[in-house]
């Protein structure tokens, strides 16, 4: 007994002491994402993997490796020509929305926020450079564990006993910028959260359930991106922490022939990009896009779809049996009115859309545009 007790005590002042060490990886928002190239990717179902996708309004207009080529690859390491340099980094905000505009071509950009994800241990579901999107498999927080005593003292050995009850993904949606030579990132958070189902009287299950996109989830993994990129951890901090008062800028009205109709006060430069980002913080599935006509061809995909509904780690398997439905194709119609950009929801033909999910889809862009 007394040489066990020898073994025990250094096992657990070691592992207490581990446990301050850990908290140091992420010293600001308690986020831990590093085991999440440990776990095996969820099967995607038939339809909404990104293979199918086309779009009219391609980011690269050359290949990264064409790109080195004609900088004169061998000359200059390529982790050294990436990025000019940190000031050439702008976060750009507006009320809770932030995004990045960078003085680099989308192509050399591309690759970085590509080694971003990686690097972090993130596993992309969608990777698609023509598209201009990323999208991360569902990753577990390992921070959103309760840290009591004993996970403290024995999460170390028997770390896979402890789970996190939220998964988060994230989507990075890249586009060229106004001006010539430059760069947009739209960084957008979406998670679910488990819940226990069933009467607790009778046998009970869980299941997963969307929860609301985070800003401040959104803002911490902008600030590790600006800082990957080259920007110091105190200029990031310090940009990223400046407030806007946010002032309500969108309304949903009714239009003479009774269609709803969603007008946001500013012009449509700047509604297009916010568009685009509401559209992907809701979870609209963005197949195209027609910026000179001011159009996004949308699907709606729930947020579970590509989820377990009996544990993390069951694989969905549903879709064997019966093939999903594929959500109906809208257009999100955008024109400017003024100082004022109108919004319409369209159907498939570009006919009007009077139904009552055309509403809805607006009431959802409502909410993150006003």
């Amino acid at each position: 007994m007394r040489y066990k007790c020898l073994f025990v005590v250094p096992l657990l002042v070691g592992l207490l002491g581990g446990c301050s060490t850990a908290e140091k990886v992420w010293p600001f928002k308690k986020v831990d994402y590093r085991q999440a190239r440990e776990e095996k990717p969820l099967e995607i179902p038939p339809g909404l993997d990104s293979s199918r996708i086309r779009d009219a309004y391609p980011i690269p207009e050359t290949t990264y490796s064409q790109y080195e080529q004609h900088e004169g690859a061998g000359s200059t390491p390529a982790s050294a020509r990436v990025l000019p340099t940190p000031k050439d980094i702008r976060i750009v905000r507006e009320g809770d929305k932030m995004w990045l505009r960078i003085e680099a071509p989308p192509e050399v950009v591309w690759q970085k926020v590509h080694d971003f994800w990686l690097d972090n241990g993130f596993i992309l579901v969608i990777d698609d450079p023509e598209l201009g999107i990323m999208e991360t498999e569902w990753a577990e927080n390992r921070a959103e564990i309760p840290q009591d005593i004993i996970r403290r003292t024995i999460g170390k050995v028997l770390d896979s006993l402890y789970s996190a009850a939220t998964r988060d993904k994230f989507r990075v949606r890249i586009e060229r910028g106004d001006a010539p030579g430059t760069t947009e990132v739209f960084l957008t958070h979406r998670g679910v959260e488990e819940v226990v189902t069933g009467n607790p009287d009778e046998d009970t299950g869980t299941l997963w359930k969307p929860r609301p996109s985070d800003p401040e989830l959104e803002a911490e993994m902008l600030h590790r991106l600006v800082v990957y990129l080259g920007m110091s951890e105190k200029e990031a901090r310090a940009r990223l922490a400046r407030k806007q008062q946010a002032v309500p800028r969108a309304r949903l009205t009714t239009s003479p022939d009774g269609q709803s109709v969603l007008v946001v006060d500013e012009g449509f430069s700047r509604a297009w990009r916010r568009t685009g980002i509401a559209l992907d913080r809701v979870g609209f599935t963005v197949e195209d896009r027609n910026r000179a006509e001011g159009v996004y061809y949308v699907r709606y995909r729930d947020p579970l779809a590509d989820q377990p509904s009996e544990g993390w780690l069951s694989k969905l398997a549903f879709w064997k049996d019966k093939a999903p439905k594929e959500a109906p194709l809208y257009r999100i119609k955008l024109e400017t009115d003024g100082d004022h950009t109108r919004i319409r929801v369209l159907d498939a033909d570009g006919r009007p859309d009077h139904s009552e999910t055309g509403r809805r889809i607006l009431k959802l862009l409502e909410e993150q545009l006003k």
